[in-house]
């Protein structure tokens, strides 16, 4: 019938139905997401006497520092104390970063924290994040809809750490752990520069239309730390026997005898990896747990991630999950319980007082709620408040009954 109003049991159908249990899980969930992000960094005071700090919670304030004027970064207290009711942008952690707030960047605000500062921070790297962007597509942040990277991240979500194309570009050993380390492997069954030995030329591989390879060779720029094994010898693909001096087993054990050679003369991971079939592309690649641990560390590798300030690559707390990790465990050191605290601060018959109470208390609220648990009700407000009125009246009651008696 027109206008008519839907039964009440309809319309408790089509409203959400958020379980008290469901709430509470996902409230702990957030304040451990919170804990995580934020817990390695003090909410109380300025990083900036800290100097660069290995990684800490950063954002961006675009009231001070709009798109157009300079970028500025600022530490987790001043967003509170110095930016709390202004526009800012979660940078979620950066690396080697000193405080900029009330720096020269800032032109009509002064940090309460630590207004002494320099008038720059030279050390500081800055990019599109500060503007509330991506870093390479420069769209804005979050962008759930497109794809920046070049890649899609794996379904599964089972990776760890992600490296993006522009650092896989300019740190191009990479790819040689790609093959055997990242979670989606590339593979030479994608499009890209294949990579591997004998000084002939690299092949960049092309899929055509129905599925099949063609191999152009290219020359590339390598540097000259194993450059004598980034190159492929392919054979042509005919359908002619074989007519070469040396039949494909020779190929094969000259091969694997130059691989032992270099090997055994380096010692190098790296080296050892490029000896096999890899490839280059244009994307990023997303890395397991522990991947960092599988690095080579030899005096040339470590070297090369010193020209190319990348050593952190090397250091096992710097990634973002120790820094998560510490913040969690800071948080539960430093986390109280006001309970505990309340209790210290009295007397052992206050103490056993209170305690009781809390019991009762727990214990009729687990009864309260048990009964809207066993009925399929939703627990609303107001039930909540009537409970309360009920267990101070019920404590009233108790209180005023109670008889004195001299000792």
């Amino acid at each position: 019938m027109a206008g008519a109003e839907e039964p009440a049991g309809r319309q408790s159908e089509l409203e959400p139905v958020v379980s008290l249990v469901d709430v509470l899980e996902e409230d702990e969930e957030l304040e451990n997401e919170a804990c995580a992000v934020l817990g390695g960094s003090d909410s109380e005071k300025c990083s900036y006497s800290q100097g660069s700090v290995k990684r800490q919670a950063l954002y961006a304030c675009s009231t001070c520092t709009p798109e157009g004027e300079e970028p500025a970064g600022i530490c987790l207290a001043c967003s509170y104390e110095c930016h709390g009711s202004h526009k800012l942008f979660e940078l979620y952690t950066k690396r080697n970063f000193r405080c900029d707030c009330g720096n020269s960047k800032f032109k009509n605000l002064e940090c309460k924290l630590f207004p002494d500062k320099a008038k720059i921070n030279s050390g500081n790297k800055y990019n599109n994040n500060f503007f509330g962007l991506y870093c390479i597509c420069k769209r804005p942040y979050p962008d759930p809809e497109d794809e920046h990277l070049g890649a899609i991240p794996p379904e599964s979500g089972d990776f760890q750490e992600m490296v993006c194309q522009a650092c896989m570009k300019r740190c191009s050993f990479l790819w040689a752990y790609a093959a055997q380390l990242a979670v989606t492997k590339v593979t030479t069954e994608d499009d890209g520069l294949v990579l591997n030995v004998d000084g002939v030329g690299d092949q960049e591989v092309i899929k055509t239309e129905n599925g099949a390879h063609q191999d152009n060779a290219l020359e590339e720029d390598v540097p000259e730390h194993g450059k004598a094994i980034v190159k492929e010898v392919k054979a042509e693909q005919t359908n002619e026997p074989c007519t070469s001096s040396s039949s494909e087993s020779d190929l094969q054990k000259a091969f694997q005898n130059q691989h032992l050679n270099t090997e055994s003369q380096s010692g190098c991971k790296l080296e050892e990896l490029k000896a096999k079939q890899f490839i280059k592309k244009d994307t990023a690649t997303y890395w397991p747990l522990n991947w960092r641990s599988k690095l080579c560390t030899c005096k040339d590798c470590m070297k090369m991630y010193g020209d190319l300030d990348v050593l952190f690559l090397t250091d096992e707390y710097d990634t973002v999950l120790a820094y998560e990790n510490k913040g969690k465990v800071d948080q539960a050191t430093d986390r109280r319980d006001p309970l505990m605290d309340t209790l210290n601060s009295m007397n052992r018959v206050q103490q056993v007082e209170l305690i009781c109470e809390y019991n009762d208390l727990k214990t009729e609220l687990k009864d309260y709620l048990k009964r809207f648990a066993d009925e399929g009700t939703v627990v609303k407000r107001e039930d909540i408040q009537q409970f309360f009125e009920e267990f101070q009246s019920k404590k009233r009651r108790r209180v005023d009954g109670m008889q004195y008696y001299c000792s």
